[in-house]
């Protein structure tokens, strides 16, 4: 089966749709999948729900997509990084499902291990549980919260081989593994491709079995989201 695409506009071609529920992989612009970000955008698709930990920063990331109103409602950890994120929300632009930052990587992780569900403590007590299903174990409350189980995962990974094994770069890996076996289908972005084979079986970090696309962005931005110099280095 020929898993790589020649773009990622041919990636997302027949698989992106209006109303979806994605899962996007990063953590601020740390490891976030920029060009299929783009051609997501390219394609018109709208009314999406995107589980994110953020959406980027205002014009890059995901917020190119808030830009253009193609999100209709996030489901996320962090608002303030993003001030086009935090205006349409505030502005009732915006559907927001908040959800707590280990929460949200359990609720991905349990959607792609089959678990449709489980109970935590986090959140007992705040707007994060209103409305959810709450019971007490051994004398302590927990909220019950939902798999994730988007219809598409985007997701950044460093290596790649022809049959999808994957190798992820330090924390660039954050979110992506788990949206990844999350996801019903996983589309990858990958900055270099090596031939079946070559990746050390113990150097695997996700096995190709959980991704069904891959194109090659051998040249990504990799945007800094936020500068921070010591008074020495001034």
């Amino acid at each position: 089966m020929n898993k790589l695409f020649p773009s990622a506009a041919a990636a997302l071609r027949g698989v992106v749709k209006d109303g979806q529920l994605l899962a996007v992989g990063g953590f601020g612009l740390c490891g976030i999948p920029e060009a299929l970000i783009d051609a997501l955008r390219a394609s018109g698709v709208k009314d999406l729900t995107v589980i994110s930990n953020n959406a980027g920063v205002d014009g890059f990331g995901l917020g190119k997509l808030l830009d253009t109103r193609q999100i209709r409602k996030m489901i996320s950890s962090y608002v303030g990084e993003n001030k086009e994120f935090e205006r349409q929300y505030l502005a009732g632009e915006l559907e927001l499902e908040f959800t707590p930052q280990g929460t949200l990587a359990e609720r991905l992780r349990a959607g792609g291990a089959g678990i449709p569900a489980f109970f935590t403590k986090t959140g007992v007590g705040t707007i994060v549980a209103e409305g959810k299903e709450l019971r007490e174990f051994d004398g302590e409350t927990y909220v019950m919260e939902r798999a994730l189980v988007p219809e598409v995962a985007l997701v950044k990974a460093h290596v790649a081989d022809k049959s999808g094994n994957l190798q992820f770069r330090l924390t660039a890996r954050n979110f992506n593994p788990a949206a990844a076996m999350a996801g019903k289908i996983c589309i990858v972005e990958v900055e270099h491709l090596v031939e079946t084979g070559a990746l050390v079986p113990d150097q695997i970090h996700l096995p190709g079995i959980y991704v069904h696309r891959i194109v090659v962005n051998a040249h990504p931005e990799k945007r800094i989201e936020k500068r921070t110099l010591s008074e020495s280095a001034k």
